[in-house]
């Protein structure tokens, strides 16, 4: 399907969300018309529940859930018809945990050979998002970039035509604030309930079922989309008004992306002064600062090799929003800023959709031409 948003489209649903009371008419509008966040949740948590984690959340106004697993179906807790739109790295794995736990899933995605594996586990197809929605009581969407949620959502043959009273719409796309409002103001429109939930984690914790949902909007759909919820993720935090949970993902992936350079960083700085950068794997794997991304991706970097996880364009393009939504509160984020530089500098060597890193190619570039000078 071509959906195309129109342009009246863009203009009339962005400024009426722009000069809705929900945002602050003192807002300084950024490049990628980022919100100002209230720092304070204003639902309160239905009840609390720790995570994994031995951390307490209870002096922050959000639900933080562990999914644990239960007998019977998904059927069984939830007998509803439910639709996923966006097959690529992230939204294929999560179709496939809701048709093997037994939900009846319809699918969709642009490319139409990206539905078929799913079609053979059982799942059904619809040619459009309009038609999807139509037919499903939930649908999610998982697309790569706010223009792709939008258009999915709003344009021709969008999710929102096929939307209704009683029904819902998750979106789990990574987008900034303001694009989440448009979305959920005009499947609001249409009668249906909306809630944004995007995800922590990459392709291996999808596999898994072990995403971390971030979800704001409303709270009956939250509720109602739990079970479905609990079968692709470990864990799932309810952060109140729509785009809450837009700004925890940004601030998320800034930070994920900073530890990348640095860490890269650390990597070639090893190397040129002598040292096995394998040591230095295992060396922080055991200290203070202790990741798994360090684990995990440290080897595939050392050999120069970057197996797709999360692509490059994509961390570029998180950062690129949350400096948006840095500057939209009047934040300073200069280590970000400068982050964002270098992968910009690594999608110019085309390496955009190699896993994000591959940013350590920008720094090895750099590197050697120091060298050569």
């Amino acid at each position: 399907m071509a959906a195309t948003l129109g342009s009246s489209f863009i203009k009339t649903h962005y400024f009426s969300i722009l000069s809705s009371p929900s945002i602050s008419s003192s807002m300084a509008l950024c490049s990628t018309f980022c919100p100002q966040i209230s720092t304070r949740f204003r639902y309160p948590p239905p009840f609390f529940t720790k995570t994994h984690s031995s951390s307490s959340f209870s002096s922050v106004s959000a639900t933080s859930i562990s999914c644990q697993s239960s007998n019977g179906t998904a059927k069984d807790k939830f007998p509803e018809r439910v639709g996923f739109l966006g097959l690529g790295i992230m939204g294929s794995p999560m179709a496939q945990n809701l048709i093997k736990a037994g939900c009846d899933v319809t699918v969709w995605n642009r490319t139409k050979s990206k539905c078929d594996h799913l079609i053979n586990l059982g799942a059904k197809y619809k040619p459009s998002p309009e038609e999807v929605a139509s037919s499903c009581d939930v649908t999610f969407a998982m697309l790569a970039d706010p223009e792709s949620a939008v258009d999915v959502a709003c344009g021709r043959q969008g999710a929102a035509n096929g939307m209704s009273p009683g029904k819902g719409y998750v979106d789990v796309s990574t987008v900034d604030g303001i694009t989440s409002k448009l979305i959920g103001q005009r499947i609001r429109a249409t009668g249906a309930s909306f809630l944004e939930a995007p995800v922590s984690g990459s392709k291996k914790p999808a596999e898994d079922g072990q995403l971390i949902f971030l979800t704001a909007g409303d709270i009956s759909l939250y509720e109602r989309a739990a079970p479905l919820l609990d079968i692709m993720g470990k864990s799932r935090f309810y952060l109140g008004d729509v785009g809450n949970g837009a700004a925890m993902k940004l601030v998320v992936n800034m930070i994920m992306g900073s530890m990348m350079a640095s860490f890269s960083e650390g990597l070639l700085l090893s190397e040129k002064v002598g040292l096995d950068p394998k040591v230095l794997v295992e060396v922080v794997s055991q200290g203070a600062i202790s990741a798994p991304m360090f684990l995990t991706k440290g080897p595939s970097m050392i050999q120069s090799t970057y197996p797709t996880a999360f692509p490059l364009k994509h961390q570029q393009k998180d950062l690129r929003l949350a400096l948006g939504l840095a500057e939209s509160v009047s934040q300073p984020t200069p280590i970000a800023a400068a982050t964002n530089e270098l992968y910009k500098v690594a999608k110019s060597h085309n390496l955009g959709d190699e896993d994000f890193s591959a940013v350590i190619e920008a720094l090895r570039t750099k590197l050697q031409r120091s060298e050569n000078q």
